[in-house]
């Protein structure tokens, strides 16, 4: 008898096979830039073994049966909470980038946040993918004012700062590499020539990549965050947060949500995983600040484990890319419904009905 349930010739049957056959395309240099972390990779291996440190807990006969995996973000209704993330240089993944990726977020009903240094503009994005296009990213570097304006031109919802990259990592695997990317694929938002082109008034490439890296300016603090982000016309995220200091910093700089990040173990090694201190953070900024977390995130099981910590949402970005590079915005979109549909399992089998019945009190931790 044939078994129909698992189809094994239209889409992916797990994360695992997607994430093959995205490294089976990808050049060597550029699946390491993908997979790598920072110094010796601990950082990136704790982000796993973190989720491994929970089991779900079953409930019998709970009553659940269609339950609903819908929220909202600073105002955004997203249908499952899983946001994409905005990783750089998406054309070296796939021609389409994050033109692709936001729109197989806007068919899973979620939100892709936009790159400052993707390959393609804000604009562009947005105009492919206006129902996911509604959170981008930037660098607090000098520019950060005016890259704010061209969000808010292109009519975004919320801004994204990424506050723990004023500098990239040391990434052992890009330098064995000598890994030299084309810097068109960082320059949707940037000016690559003399005179502006799509990007207007943004900075130049220069500006960007010389100081991720490590050749701009010197670092903003959080003094100089604050008063850059008074001027700005939208609320912003924190994104890069590990410590309930560092939370309470970017509140007070007038975030007005926070990413509890360690970068996908790509910035500080050795670094805890996001998940082992998310429950701090949460605590610290009590239940009403919007937190999201990344880091590690591959399935379902840990999408659960994530918000039953604390986390209003989460952020995927590898599991994205490998979606990406192996099967442009069908790829994308099939890691979404992964994900999406192993949730909804854990929601029925553990009784929670809604996004907000998923508490610490669903999750045992284990010993290895």
């Amino acid at each position: 008898m044939t078994d129909t349930m698992y189809s094994t010739t239209v889409d992916f049957g797990s994360l695992d096979e997607i994430r093959d056959a995205a490294l089976a395309v990808l050049p060597a240099d550029v699946a390491d830039f993908l997979e790598g972390g920072a110094g010796t990779e601990s950082t990136l291996r704790r982000n796993r073994s973190a989720f491994e440190r929970y089991a779900i807990l079953p409930e019998p006969m709970n009553g659940v049966g269609d339950p609903s995996t819908a929220t909202e973000i600073l105002g955004i209704g997203i249908d499952l909470p899983v946001l994409t993330a905005p990783f750089g240089g998406d054309a070296l993944f796939h021609p389409d980038g994050h033109r692709a990726v936001a729109t197989a977020a806007a068919d899973a009903g979620t939100v892709d946040i936009v790159p400052e240094a993707g390959s393609f503009s804000y604009t562009q994005v947005r105009k492919d993918a206006p129902r996911a296009a509604r959170i981008a990213q930037l660098h607090p570097f000098t520019h950060a004012a005016r890259v704010a304006d061209l969000i808010a031109d292109a009519g975004y919802d919320a801004i994204c700062v990424t506050v723990d990259c004023p500098m990239g990592g040391f990434r052992t695997r890009n330098m064995r590499n000598r890994f030299s990317p084309d810097l068109f694929a960082f320059s949707g938002n940037v000016v690559v020539a003399d005179g502006p082109g799509e990007a207007g008034d943004g900075p130049r490439v220069a500006e960007v990549m010389g100081q991720l890296m490590g050749s701009g300016e010197s670092a903003w603090s959080w003094g100089d965050l604050a008063a850059a982000a008074r001027d700005f016309q939208l609320p912003w995220i924190a994104k890069g947060i590990l410590t309930p200091t560092a939370a309470h910093r970017a509140l007070a700089a007038g975030a007005s949500a926070l990413v509890v990040s360690n970068h996908g173990g790509r910035q500080v090694d050795p670094a805890p995983a996001s998940l082992d201190v998310l429950p701090a953070i949460r605590a610290a900024v009590g239940p009403d600040v919007p937190v999201l977390v990344d880091s590690g995130i591959r399935t379902g099981a840990d999408v659960f484990v994530a918000l039953a910590l604390g986390a209003d949402a989460v952020i995927i970005g590898r599991a994205a890319i490998y979606g990406l590079a192996a099967a442009g915005q069908a790829g994308v979109h099939r890691v979404l419904t992964l994900i999406a549909e192993e949730l909804r399992v854990l929601m029925t089998l553990s009784g929670a009905a809604t996004v907000a019945d998923i508490t610490a009190d669903r999750l045992m931790e284990v010993r290895s």
